[in-house]
């Protein structure tokens, strides 16, 4: 039976569009890719697809070539394959492969997506069959058929497929011991010919090599190179590769070997393809001893069928490894039954035990397939979100268990039981870098949306009642964080409200505390205020901000105005104008591209120098913001004073779109007073399409908010202008 749908795209945010249609439909297994390689090893051992939705360029070529890999990991063709353009050039479907049933433009994919898989052609899936049957496979149609194979390595379907492909004339897997890595029998041994007199394994010095860990390649003078080994000159073998078969943590579970009378062909195809092999045999000798290991130590739990603590200490760890690799981000759960034992003790355990399992199973109705889902302990539950665009995913996430878990359970006699969840939730790599972390971080916030009255889902953050208890810890340590290296900067970028391009950026400020992780601005900042080290901090903020600005102006052409936030201590020294002039000319960016941000907050009367340290700013060529505009008393008197270039509306305002109609009022009027004054606006805690559609109906200039993005560290807001450069460079093809 078919059931799945792939989508596939190489930008997050165009795989997130994707999946966020059909999971709004009701469809509950959605699996995302980045590219071809990476779906064929998604797909490893699940069912066939119904549907593959893959995004592709305006380049003909490459798109038929993702095309024809894809067409491999769907049945050889009877997959239905729905292409995306993500150009507004029209791509005539004549130019798509007759395989590919139907096409439309990333703009109609919230529209029309769902319309048109629906309405294929019936002929549709013939043509595919079709065309796929004549089709000769490459490389890649082999390896997604290798990781097609049965998922039981006692089974030789992928050693045969190898064997027969790559025209070998010998292939083996020889596993070790799991307790004393002693050499075990060949698991399978494939010869071309008739059967020899077998050296013992103790005998092959190639073997020994690989179990020790180490790879062998020979291409074509194996014989040569190893005279000793009784394997090679016994089948005279002259290329020869052994690869050791390794789980997770890198320990090595055994061998596997591939070898050659007439020597290999071109190693470029024929090495990747046995190191995928060899990564499926590693997979399966790892699952048959996880399920040995699950006999003896149980690491499923009996009541619901998920994975015990042990086994998703195990999962958390490996998932934080590859999301270190692939700069992902994602976010681990943890859910508590509210008032669990009263309902123990009211209804009976049996009662107990049917809402574990009701809540296991609309816990899993919530998430997608990707992610995990696991009975941590008692009424203890974790769940690990992966491959998250935007923060807001997770809240909306949250959202649906919550309302799913809501929903009045009927016991057996009849009776309705209303259960509720409190949910607290952490994030990778904001929060914590390692798995301990972040599930404390993450039980830390569960009990902090207990405290809040249940029921409800906590981000973590250092409670504003923790700094109280510990403030005076806190400022000892903030006074050697900046030494220490425990600040950091972290990048938004501010876009056009009609392009939706990036104009700007904020600089924000972060504490990673080495025992206490993340701690939030609004704990530290108001405690470096108090201590009067928000000068120097400020200091280094803004050469800090300055310098990367101009290294990003530099490497990719882009001036990019730079937002940096200023405290009323800061903005109260008389020689502050010659700080900002100082940084400016010490990192060499242009006055024009620095823009101030001094908040509401701040009073003019109660703040000397701040109007005259402004208006030298100003002169020296910089930008000034009103930052937080409307929460304050003073913001007429702010615009009438003040040299400002430009309002952001503070996000309490922005984020009340659509619900509180005086909000809506407030953001309308903020607006046109601005432009009025030939001020420009930027709103800030744009998080909807809602929020988009209503800014953009009112005229706001620009718009900041995780709609487009997070707050980014340096790296990632690279790779966000490397992205946006590659994108500008082929539409400047494309038009050309």
């Amino acid at each position: 039976m078919s059931e799945g749908i792939l989508v596939l795209a190489e930008r997050r945010d165009l795989r997130r569009r994707l999946f966020d249609v059909f999971d709004q439909a009701g469809y509950r297994h959605i699996h995302s890719a980045r590219d071809a390689q990476h779906a064929a090893i998604l797909m490893e051992g699940r069912p066939p697809l119904e549907l593959m939705v893959a995004m592709l360029g305006s380049d003909a070529a490459q798109a038929r070539q993702c095309c024809e890999q894809l067409r491999t990991l769907g049945a050889g063709g009877n997959v239905p394959l729905l292409a995306i353009l993500d150009e507004e050039v029209p791509l005539q479907s004549a130019q798509l492969p007759d395989y590919v049933v139907g096409w439309l433009h990333a703009a109609q994919i919230e529209t029309e997506l769902l319309a048109r898989w629906k309405h294929l052609p019936p002929a549709a899936q013939a043509a595919v069959s079709a065309q796929a049957s004549g089709a000769a496979e490459s490389a890649l149609a082999l390896l997604a058929r290798i990781f097609a194979t049965s998922g039981d390595v006692t089974r030789d379907a992928t050693a045969r497929l190898l064997f027969d492909e790559l025209a070998l004339d010998y292939f083996a897997v020889w596993p070790v011991h799991n307790d004393s890595h002693e050499l075990q029998a060949p698991l399978l041994q494939l010869w071309n010919g008739e059967e020899p007199a077998w050296p013992q394994g103790d005998s092959q010095v190639l073997l020994r090599h690989v179990l020790g860990g180490e790879p062998v390649l020979y291409r074509s003078d194996a014989r040569q190179r190893v005279p000793d080994d009784p394997l090679l000159s016994t089948l005279e073998l002259s290329g020869f590769v052994g690869l050791p078969l390794l789980d997770e943590r890198r320990v090595v579970l055994g061998a596997m070997l591939a070898g050659t009378r007439a020597g290999f062909g071109d190693m470029a195809i024929v090495e990747p393809l046995l190191r995928c092999a060899a990564t499926r045999f590693a997979q399966g000798l790892e699952l048959g001893l996880t399920r040995e290991q699950g006999r003896a130590e149980g690491l499923l739990d009996a009541l619901t069928g998920l994975p015990n603590r042990l086994l998703f200490g195990d999962r958390l760890e490996s998932i934080l490894r590859e999301a270190v690799r692939n700069g992902e981000c994602f976010a681990v759960l943890f859910v508590d039954i509210d008032h669990f034992k009263a309902i123990n003790d009211t209804h009976g355990h049996a009662v107990g035990d049917h809402v574990l399992q009701e809540v296991t199973r609309r816990l899993r109705g919530s998430v997608r397939a990707s992610d995990t889902v696991a009975r941590y302990a008692g009424d203890e539950f974790t769940v690990v979100l992966r491959h998250i665009v935007k923060n807001e995913d997770v809240h909306r996430i949250a959202e649906k268990i919550l309302q799913v878990i809501g929903e009045p359970l009927q016991l057996d006699n009849g009776t309705y039981l209303q259960v509720g969840v409190s949910i607290g939730v952490s994030f990778f790599p904001d929060d914590a870098a390692d798995a301990e972390t972040l599930l404390k971080h993450a039980d830390e916030a569960m009990y902090a949306a207990k405290r809040q009255g249940r029921n409800t889902c906590r981000i973590y953050e250092v409670s504003p009642e923790y700094a109280r208890q510990h403030g005076m810890a806190l400022r000892s340590r903030l006074r050697h964080a900046l030494g220490n290296g425990e600040l950091r900067l972290v990048y938004q970028p501010q876009v056009g409200t009609d392009s939706e391009d990036i104009v700007g950026m904020e600089a924000l400020l972060r504490w990673e505390h080495p025992e206490l992780g993340p701690i939030s601005p609004a704990v530290f900042v108001p405690l470096a205020e108090e201590t009067g080290l928000i000068v120097p901090i400020g200091e280094w903020v803004l050469r800090t901000a300055c310098r990367q600005a101009r290294e990003w102006e530099q490497r990719y052409g882009l001036r990019l105005r730079l937002g940096v936030n200023l405290s009323a201590l800061q903005l109260m020294e008389a020689k502050f104008p010659a700080t900002v002039a100082r940084a400016l000319q010490e990192t060499g960016l242009d006055p024009a591209l620095l823009e101030l941000e001094v908040t509401e907050s701040i009073s003019i009367k109660a703040a000397p120098n701040l109007v005259e340290n402004l208006q030298a700013l100003h002169r020296l060529g910089c930008g000034i913001a009103i930052d937080d505009f409307g929460t304050g008393a003073a913001s007429l008197d702010y615009l009438r004073k003040l040299p400002a270039n430009r309002i952001k509306v503070d996000q309490s305002f922005v984020r009340n779109i659509g619900v509180d109609p005086d909000d809506e009022a407030i953001v309308r009027a903020t607006i046109e007073m601005a432009h009025r004054l030939n001020r420009t606006v930027v709103a800030e805690g744009v998080e909807t399409e809602q929020h988009l559609a209503f800014l953009r109906a009112h005229d706001c200039n620009e718009l900041q908010g995780y709609l487009f993005c997070r707050p980014l560290p340096v790296a990632s807001f690279e790779r966000l202008l490397a992205e946006r450069q590659q994108l500008l460079g082929l539409s400047a093809a494309v038009t050309a």
